[in-house]
């Protein structure tokens, strides 16, 4: 604990911007076979160093088989809240979770992100006791504790009663218990976000563990078995006010991203795949006349290819979908980031007008039947995947896995880890950066990216200030 406030967390999102530029990304390795312990690789992203684009450090962990997949800080800008924050805490540890193993484990960066370590670690028999659910997924630093998504409930496949959110200690990380009082219709969970000065929060729904540890189940995919709705939740009351039902065909609602300015009382929201159409689609979510309220808002067609080149899978439709996988919105909540990732694509959104999104600028890597190579000459495999924008707004970082047995079923041909940047144009438009290709340790894949001294970079939207 400092005894004042740690100067990397910001009142409002326009501060946060005019923060130094990041030297460091922390990126998740993962063993798709389980054959070696999943680790955390510290990346140098400083252009003027000698090790830029280079791993200049790595965190290995004890065990196999937890397929790390999101990770976050145990504290942001959030801290600052004049209601109930921590103030005097560090933006020190990493919060990393198993998704496999239900297993927790704690990273200490103290010193600096190349002496990162390992601090503690959280068997799964703790957060099954405490909680009831399973599968931790994704990790949000929240005024007074660390909230934890899950995929899962009770039992060994995760049936046992529907998933939620549990809140762990942001100092000692102690597993306190659940997070909801009254849930709801909620049954599946996936990504969950706040307003915090409005005091809502708005989670999504992907699949149970029967749904995606396997590999995509055809048959639910087609009936219309995975996640399509958005929950809203009064913060504070801890409990669900809304639920908006997008359409069954619109299937796997994942990702939520708010905006930063909590004056503005909207956010967005990317959906796999249209079961009808074979569409990627974005859809704008408002609160106007005390009621939420969503609309999609921008859709991305998929691409017509031969059966040949397909995977099983997608033979039948003889086209690929985009995939939409991963969204991400600057701070200034003017570009919103889209991961196509069976496509191949990166979409950048002008969403100054959040009704109506405008593509302004577009780059194809990877992809199931694109197979487009890095300019530096990477050998990138897969599609954009999980994306991560500089807090000024000028940088864009990804990598290129989504789910281990899910690459397995769409990239036949393995993907190797990787991680690119591109360098945003003034007024829109991304080029990939050529001199930049992070290569990996052999057997790994990549997954999500967290910026050095960022408020988990622009994925929080934790700013309690205007």
């Amino acid at each position: 604990m400092t005894v004042r406030p740690d100067p990397t967390f910001h009142a409002t999102a326009k501060l946060a911007m005019q923060a130094p530029a990041e030297n460091f990304a922390y990126t998740l390795m993962l063993s798709p076979d389980f054959s070696q312990p999943d680790g955390l690789a510290i990346v140098d992203v400083n252009p003027k160093s000698k090790d830029y684009g280079k791993v200049v450090h790595s965190v290995i962990m004890p065990n196999k088989g937890d397929e790390f997949h999101h990770f976050g800080w145990n504290a942001c800008s959030s801290a600052l809240s004049p209601l109930n924050g921590h103030p005097f805490l560090e933006r020190r540890f990493l919060i990393i979770p198993g998704i496999r193993s239900s297993r927790i484990y704690v990273i200490d960066t103290k010193g600096g992100p190349t002496k990162a370590k390992i601090h503690k670690v959280i068997e799964p028999e703790e957060v099954f006791a405490k909680t009831g659910y399973s599968r931790p997924h994704t990790i949000h630093c929240g005024p007074e504790g660390i909230y934890v998504s899950t995929l899962g409930g009770g039992g060994p496949d995760g049936t046992d009663g529907p998933p939620g959110i549990f809140v762990m200690d942001c100092q000692t990380f102690d597993v306190i218990g659940r997070y909801e009082i009254d849930r709801g219709p909620q049954d599946k969970q996936y990504d969950f976000w706040w307003n915090l000065p409005r005091d809502y929060m708005v989670s999504s729904e992907w699949a149970l563990p029967p749904q995606f540890e396997q590999g995509i189940v055809p048959e639910d995919l087609l009936s219309n078995k995975y996640g399509h709705r958005v929950h809203f939740w009064n913060l504070r009351e801890r409990r669900n006010v809304q639920t908006i039902d997008l359409g069954a065909n619109h299937q796997m609602a994942l990702e939520v991203r708010p905006a930063h300015d909590p004056v503005k009382e909207y956010g967005f929201l990317g959906v796999v795949v249209d079961t009808t159409n074979l569409e990627g689609s974005i859809w704008t979510w408002w609160r106007e006349g005390g009621k939420f309220h969503c609309e999609k808002t921008a859709t991305i067609p998929p691409e017509a290819a031969a059966k040949d080149d397909l995977p099983p899978l997608l033979q039948g439709f003889e086209a690929v979908p985009p995939l939409v996988t991963d969204i991400d919105l600057s701070l200034d909540d003017r570009f919103l980031y889209v991961s196509c990732w069976g496509t191949g694509e990166m979409r950048q959104y002008d969403v100054t007008d959040p009704m109506k999104p405008k593509l302004a600028g577009s780059i194809h890597i990877g992809g199931i039947t694109r197979k487009t190579k890095h300019p530096g000459g990477g050998d990138y495999r897969g599609g954009p995947q999980m994306v991560e924008i500089s807090r000024d707004g000028k940088r864009v970082y990804w990598t290129n896995s989504l789910y281990s047995t899910w690459d397995d079923q769409f990239y036949r041909d393995g993907i190797p880890a990787a991680m690119v940047k591109a360098n945003v144009g003034e007024n829109g438009g991304i080029t990939l950066d050529k001199d930049f290709y992070v290569e990996f340790p052999e057997g790994y894949r990549s997954h999500q990216i967290r910026l050095e001294g960022g408020d988990c970079s622009t994925d929080s939207f934790c700013y309690p200030s205007v």
